[in-house]
């Protein structure tokens, strides 16, 4: 089946793209849709005319406001757009927080919503105190102070930041019943500005025997990954801004590690020392932790790149469907090689495909939003999603992925660390009613 299913040049207004009720992307200009009444209709009975009733003054217009405080807070009726977290207790163990995909829009998560996994807690780290140095296979060791960054020409870039965890629960067996949050919450993408390491590398001197890089952070875990050489001269950057503002301290204050498109662990938060070595360093997180168990025994070791993947924001499980009519379906996709230039969406569980609008800029190694005009005739239904590449990689189904990777017997927890790099295709399933659970199709 080619899933780049061909579009006519000249759609009529709302012409069906894909089978049940998926409409040209065209009809987002939404001409098509007004000059059919399809958007009024899928207002529902609330919707009326300006002329049916009086416009009635509410109390916040007859009253003077709250005071603007120094730094701005979400507003009270948004006190639902927070992260979940794994350890609400804050017990000796891992804590994790998830972004809440469902209840955002765009592509650059605030910074407050950003996901974290912290292993030690979070640090206080004291700017004024920390140091960061360059070291082992240089020929001039440098340390560097906070002050000193920041005094070297800066760089922005957009970048997501996904944990290799992340959508483990779609290695069980049976499809677990949870939001987008709790499924594919690991990851997040905001705007990083920092200093180009490749800047900071070419100072110290590279001596020639070096073809990797030891990052270690400031934190109780001292978490440390290898890393090539040819990353960290190439993208890689000592970022001390998030989204315009200092890092979040569990993201990492007052520096991190980018290496944009490589899993999250690696992106070492609360940088200390980066080490040029000859080889790998064969660590605790290496070799045991962060590794892909394969079939038959064998794993991957050093498996850095997030892969493609794409997953619908808009409807999914826990924003059930009132009426039918028309809706726009929208999710995210990106991939660690490169862009996404292409989405494609189907709502009968992937037996015909239609391609959705990628909103642009389309940037690389970051989060692209994409959209699918759908009319819903209330009947059953499974919406999915699947993205392409630059570099030719597609996501798999989840049967092809499994024939590859294996299943878990049990559901996994994303610290289990046997269960990294899941990108394959997620499937909501649309009931009559218009209830969304998540399904395998």
């Amino acid at each position: 089946m080619d899933l780049r299913a061909s579009i006519p040049d000249e759609p009529n207004s709302l012409e069906q793209a894909a089978d049940n009720g998926l409409l040209h992307r065209r009809a987002l200009l939404g001409r098509g849709i007004a000059a059919t009444g399809v958007l009024g209709a899928a207002l529902g009975p609330n919707a009326t005319g300006a002329a049916a009733e009086q416009l009635v003054e509410p109390p916040w217009g007859l009253q003077v406001g709250d005071d603007t405080p120094p730094y701005q807070t979400p507003s009270k009726f948004a006190k639902n757009v927070v992260r979940t977290l794994s350890n609400p207790k804050f017990e000796p163990r891992s804590s994790i927080s998830r972004t809440p995909h469902h209840l955002l829009e765009g592509t650059r998560t605030p910074n407050g919503l950003h996901f974290t996994i912290n292993h030690t807690g979070i640090p206080e780290v004291d700017p004024q105190q920390h140091r960061f140095v360059i070291h082992g296979l240089v020929k001039r060791p440098l340390v560097f102070t906070v002050d000193a960054l920041l005094r070297y020409p800066m760089t922005s870039r957009p970048a997501f930041v996904e944990c290799g965890g992340n959508s483990a629960p779609l290695f069980s067996p049976k499809p677990v019943q949870a939001d987008v949050q709790a499924l594919h919450g690991l990851a997040s993408c905001a705007e990083w500005t920092g200093v180009s390491l490749p800047l900071l590398l070419d100072e110290c001197g590279i001596d020639p025997r070096a073809k990797w890089f030891i990052a270690e952070g400031a934190d109780g875990a001292h978490l440390m990954r290898s890393i090539p050489l040819a990353k960290g001269l190439d993208d890689a950057m000592i970022a001390l801004y998030q989204n315009g503002e200092p890092l979040m301290p569990g993201n990492g204050f007052p520096m991190r590690l980018l290496l944009p498109g490589y899993e999250g662990n690696m992106n070492v938060k609360f940088l200390r020392r980066i080490k040029l070595v000859s080889g790998p360093a064969m660590s605790f997180w290496e070799s045991q932790v962060y590794t892909e168990p394969m079939p038959k025994g064998k794993s991957y070791n050093f498996d850095f790149v997030n892969e493609v993947k794409s997953f619908i924001t808009r409807p999914s499980p826990g924003q059930d469907i009132k009426l039918p009519g028309f809706y726009e379906i929208s999710g995210i996709a990106y991939s660690g090689k490169g862009k996404i230039i292409r989405v494609m969406v189907s709502a009968d569980g992937g037996r015909s495909w239609a391609e959705a609008a990628l909103e642009a800029p389309v940037p690389t190694k970051a989060f692209t939003r994409f959209r699918m005009p759908w009319r819903w005739d209330g009947r059953p239904v499974i919406l999915q999603s699947r993205a392409w590449d630059d570099h030719g990689s597609f996501q798999p189904t989840r049967s092809e992925f499994v024939a590859a990777r294996g299943e878990l017997d049990a559901v996994p927890s994303v610290m289990a660390f046997k269960n990294h790099h899941c990108n394959v295709v997620t499937s909501w399933a649309v009931d009559s009613h218009g209830k969304l659970t998540h399904a395998y199709a």
